[in-house]
């Protein structure tokens, strides 16, 4: 098979991007609370001596969070990622990566100088050769250990504050499935006690942008195992869909024959191991998961919970959604009304967009649809099938950007859930990315749809769309200037007029009672708007 031609791949790992950075998943480096790797290229931290970055504190965001979560200083993902580190490498220009040895999203070159924009395409629109690359790549993710990044297995106080680390090694699929798993784990407050009502990648603002990261930074993990530089992830454009069609052995893995709950074991999915599966299980013993297999990927799609989820959504279920002109409203999580993202998120019911958490709608009928593993929200992404749907959810939200065109401060600066914050760092990314800073085009960052691809512009329109753009973000101003500028016209007229008035009544034998015709036409109208 393919997969096992790319075997010789192996040896030409790169560093990866995902959670605790290998080089500082030590006790030196937790004491100190620093995480600040050399970069290869001149063996210098940060790649300073290359004035690639440098190592720097973190700056906190102080902004008010919602009141969800009543608790402080007992959870490590609090103020992240501070609990662990407190100094990490600020990159500069286009550098990026834990050691800033990597480009920006959107980014090429020896100098990350050269702007790339790839697509992303409907995965029925491969070819046979195009899907089983893509289905090949997935299989020697799940089975390529991650060479710069370790997972944690206990708290940082079971790591006796960074004394006795406690790290296991992971695959690169698998990274992700933790990572996932992290952001919206339950807080374990001690003995059998735990706090639900958290999570820092769902139900409030940051949904969006969290998975728009989690997508791009696993679409350049298959990039570097593959050195295929031209992968995309593909999606599942799931809209009137009336089955799953991407359930089948040409695909994602059909149904097993005999266990309606189990893949075919035509697929090599079948034999795929989930991990971070077993939440009350952690609860319970108080730990956090150790990335060990739990046994096989579950999925039995459409025998599900229907008075939850009856059916798939359907293309007026999308429209509705994407003509909401808020992105977010109210208490800013999953009670929210008329907000964009907990539509499509799926708490609010797609055709009214009034809170409903009874139903699940848009992104969440998907997981409960496949009535498995991708129906528990921490352990989601073992089905392969969650990069696809979340590749075409993130299509949505490029629809939403482009048709209503936002400006940053229409994502919530204050008083979202915790971790959700517009300057919050997302949870649990090494190196730090700021929720806002995804909250803009998909082509700002390297990327676009098939179905959403426009035209190309000329260079005279590009000037012109840019020029638009920063005149529609001082707009007010813009207003505002007009208005005193209309005031101020109207004042000096009057007073001009006023003086030509007396000056005439001062020769009231000569003074028409008419203006003359060649008078009205000297007088003028302006406007400085």
């Amino acid at each position: 098979m393919l997969f096992s031609a790319m075997g010789f791949l192996l040896v030409i790992l790169q560093p990866s991007t995902g959670q605790f950075p290998r080089a500082c998943a030590n006790t030196r480096s937790l004491l100190r609370k620093e995480c600040c790797p050399l970069w290869e290229g001149d063996r210098s931290p940060c790649g300073e001596l290359s004035n690639r970055g440098s190592c720097q504190n973190i700056l906190l965001s102080q902004a008010p969070l919602g009141p969800q979560f009543p608790f402080s200083g007992v959870d490590d993902r609090e103020d992240w990622p501070s609990v662990f580190y407190n100094r990490t490498c600020k990159c500069e220009g286009n550098f990026m990566g834990f050691n800033c040895g990597e480009c920006k999203f959107g980014f090429s070159g020896l100098n990350c100088t050269e702007r790339r924009l790839r697509t992303r395409r409907n995965i029925f629109q491969l070819t046979t050769t195009e899907k089983d690359k893509f289905l090949a790549y997935l299989n020697l993710a799940k089975n390529t250990l991650n060479r710069d990044y370790v997972v944690a297995t206990g708290t940082y106080a079971q790591m006796n504050n960074g004394s006795n680390p406690m790290f296991t090694n992971i695959n690169v699929y698998d990274l992700f499935v933790w990572m996932h798993y992290y952001a919206s784990r339950d807080t374990l407050l001690g003995g059998s006690n735990v706090w639900r009502d958290i999570d820092f990648a769902h139900e409030a603002p940051g949904f969006l942008p969290w998975h728009r990261v989690f997508l791009l930074l696993w679409e350049r993990e298959i990039q570097k195992i593959t050195g295929d530089e031209n992968f995309t992830i593909p999606y599942w454009d799931w809209r009137d869909a009336e089955d799953c069609v991407v359930c089948t052995d040409e695909y994602m893995g059909g149904r097993h024959p005999t266990n309606p709950n189990l893949l075919s074991p035509a697929s090599f999915f079948s034999a795929w191991q989930v991990i971070c599966s077993r939440s009350e299980e952690y609860n319970s013993q108080q730990t956090l998961c150790n990335a060990t297999g739990e046994g096989p990927i579950l999925r039995n799609p459409g025998n599900n919970d229907k008075s939850r989820t009856p059916r798939l959504p359907s293309s007026a279920d999308v429209e509705f959604c994407l003509s909401l002109t808020q992105y977010e409203s109210g208490t800013m999580d999953k009670m929210a009304n008329y907000s964009f993202r907990n539509t499509l998120e799926g708490f609010a019911d797609p055709q009214t967009a009034i809170s409903n958490i009874s139903q699940s709608g848009l992104h969440n009928a998907l997981h409960i649809y496949m009535n498995g593993s991708m129906s528990q929200v921490q352990g989601s992404a073992n089905d392969p099938i969650f990069v696809l749907h979340h590749a075409f959810v993130d299509s949505i939200f490029e629809q939403w950007l482009r048709r209503h065109r936002p400006m940053l401060e229409v994502y919530p600066a204050a008083n979202a859930p915790i971790g959700h914050n517009r300057e919050n760092y997302m949870v649990p990314f090494i190196p730090l990315y700021r929720n806002g800073e995804f909250f803009k085009s998909s082509r700002e960052l390297g990327y676009d749809y098939e179905y959403l691809q426009e035209p190309a512009l000329s260079s005279f329109q590009e000037f012109l769309i840019a020029y638009l753009e920063q005149a529609r973000q001082i707009w007010a101003w813009l207003v505002g200037a007009a208005v005193i500028g209309g005031v101020v016209t109207a004042l000096l007229t009057g007073l001009l007029l006023a003086c030509k008035k007396k000056r005439r009544g001062t020769s009231s034998e000569i003074q028409p009672l008419l203006i003359e015709s060649e008078d009205y036409n000297n007088i003028s109208y302006q406007s400085n708007f």
